[in-house]
């Protein structure tokens, strides 16, 4: 084969991977938004926590 053969031939395979690679990754991302709604049902993505200092107040004796 001609080298610009082996070259085309290469790429097609690393855009195949890349392409199943962010695939299984988008997945993933849509598995973990999922646990995370299902976990709290009524929470909106959206929204933040609002205070991320948990140690801010104590508790009452």
């Amino acid at each position: 084969m001609h080298t610009f053969e082996l070259h085309t031939l290469r790429m097609a395979e690393l855009h195949r991977r890349a392409e199943q690679e962010r695939l299984v990754l988008e997945a993933a991302r849509a598995r973990r938004v999922a646990r995370r709604a299902a976990r709290h049902p009524g929470r909106k993505e959206a929204e933040g926590p609002l205070s991320t200092d948990r140690k801010r107040f104590v508790h009452a004796a």
